[in-house]
């Protein structure tokens, strides 16, 4: 049984997870293929990429990053989405899939453009043009209670910035709505909370200048990893359009 499963391992899904995962809920990602981000040619619009980058080579990191935090990431499609009365009353949902089956006590639905897996859960959605959206309120919560949406299934605009934002905020509202503590996602400088007296809220900690730099140092020698080569893979193309 997880904490929290999340269909769709696109910017927004992955996001969610690394919020759920890092708060200590057993998380896991089912992601039918590539994100529809990997279309894009280059990444231009991303604050902290001045130079624009990859979009293929951002959702490796993404993905690399969600498991480093704690997700468990299955390829498969999921078809299906049922609810039943699990232990003291409280919902559990059954997640059937093409090739797999899973349980869990919350559903991020984060795919895009496919939500007819949620139709036994009678989740609300409305159409927009040829594909429907989920309805949610500002933190991503639908009309069933255990259930959300983010991402462009939720009718956030389609740019990653905005898929990434959206996936923490409906992480967090994931994580606040059960029984996990949680204050802030927060590495402080020693002596932020202790220096005033106040103990270090949940999900918190201070560290001194000397563990700042060691974790510097590790995340300098990750990403120059991940840069060290270009990212030869062309982007997909839309599947509308004729190959030669």
């Amino acid at each position: 049984m997880y904490d929290c499963l999340i269909v769709g391992g696109g910017v927004a899904g992955l996001t969610a997870g690394i919020y759920t995962a890092r708060a200590g809920l057993d998380t896991l990602v089912i992601s039918d293929g590539e994100s529809i981000l990997a279309r894009n040619a280059s990444l231009e619009n991303y604050p902290g990429l001045p130079a624009g980058f990859d979009a293929r080579r951002y959702l490796e990191i993404v993905r690399e990053q969600a498991k480093d935090a704690g997700c468990s990431i299955r390829e498969d499609r999921v078809v299906r989405i049922d609810v039943h009365d699990g232990s003291e009353g409280v919902w559990e949902f059954i997640v059937e899939g093409e090739s797999s089956t899973a349980e869990s006590r919350r559903i991020v639905a984060a795919s895009w453009p496919d939500s007819e897996y949620l139709t036994p859960l009678e989740v609300t959605r409305e159409q927009r043009g040829s594909k429907y959206v989920v309805s949610v309120d500002r933190a991503g919560r639908t009309n069933v209670d255990g259930v959300y949406a983010t991402g462009r299934i939720a009718g956030t605009p389609h740019q990653a910035i905005a898929a990434a934002g959206h996936g923490a905020t409906v992480g967090l509202a994931v994580v606040q709505d059960g029984e996990t503590p949680f204050y802030h996602d927060w590495v402080a400088p020693e002596g932020y909370f202790t220096g005033r007296g106040r103990d270090i809220p949940p999900a918190c900690e201070e560290i001194g200048d000397v563990q700042r730099v060691q974790r510097d140092e590790r995340a300098c020698e990750v990403l120059a990893d991940h840069l060290a080569r270009p990212f030869d893979d062309s982007p997909t193309m839309h599947p509308s359009v004729e190959e030669e």
